[in-house]
């Protein structure tokens, strides 16, 4: 009865117990929407009724298409890729002919609300469509598959994310996933208890941009682990004493 109650205490996920979050990001909303941040790697695409008043306004860049690297357009031609806007480390880009533009700190709804209302001088009932491009998040340690891993919907959660990795191993520790996320700056850990049901309302519940997740090994897997290690360092030393032994017979 014991060893059940023990497996079913570190393995099982999201059982009732209490966890503390992290006062410094306990004002993040459950209902995650991303923020936009410094080294964010954004798209921009302003649309109106006609499409030649709005070209001014988007940076299109004209690439070769052929059949070496495009099934789609294997017959040739030219086709049109969006480029995108890196913030910079004042969380500004440089928009055409609106110039400067602040975005860091705005989610995406806010900045597109925002470029539209500057665009609105220029075009009439402008559309603006905006894309965080380098979403990512990675996830190391005790994982199947540790990477890193980019998200096209930008939004993921915590537990989305081990999943991506393979989920954590059995030598890892699922009662104190660290979580360390950009604030401003500065790099903020979280713990976090998988094993809780408590993991939903946690502020990294929902992961940001540029998150790192970190499992850590269980004590008895790095007991495991380190002798596995000295028994190869022991086997190196041993193979090295015979080759110099060898090579010092041969020489006489």
């Amino acid at each position: 009865m014991t060893t059940s109650c023990v497996q079913k205490k570190d393995f099982v996920y999201f059982q009732n117990k209490k966890q503390q979050a992290t006062n410094i990001l306990a004002d993040q909303v459950q209902n995650y929407i991303p923020i936009l941040k410094s080294d964010d790697l954004i798209t921009i695409v302003v649309s109106v009724v006609d499409p030649e008043l709005a070209k001014p306004f988007n940076l299109l860049g004209a690439v070769s298409a052929n059949s070496s690297n495009s099934g789609s357009n294997s017959g040739g031609g030219n086709a049109t890729q969006t480029m995108g806007y890196l913030i910079d480390a004042n969380g500004n880009i440089d928009f055409p002919i609106l110039g400067t533009l602040k975005l860091a700190g705005m989610d995406r709804m806010k900045a597109s609300e925002f470029i539209k209302d500057k665009l609105k001088a220029y075009l009439k009932d402008p559309i603006v469509n905006l894309r965080v491009l380098n979403y990512k998040v990675t996830v190391l340690g005790e994982v199947a598959r540790p990477g890193v891993f980019t998200i096209s919907n930008e939004r993921i959660t915590l537990p989305e994310a081990l999943g991506l990795a393979g989920d954590i191993t059995l030598g890892g520790q699922r009662n104190n996933v660290m979580v360390i996320r950009d604030i401003d700056g500065k790099k903020i850990e979280t713990r976090v208890d998988l094993t809780s049901r408590d993991l939903f309302n946690s502020p990294v519940y929902y992961l940001t941009q540029n998150d790192i997740v970190y499992v850590q090994p269980t004590t008895n897997r790095m007991k495991t682990t380190a002798p596995t290690r000295q028994n190869a360092s022991l086997i190196l030393t041993g193979v090295l004493l015979i080759v110099n032994t060898i090579n010092l017979i041969t020489r006489f």
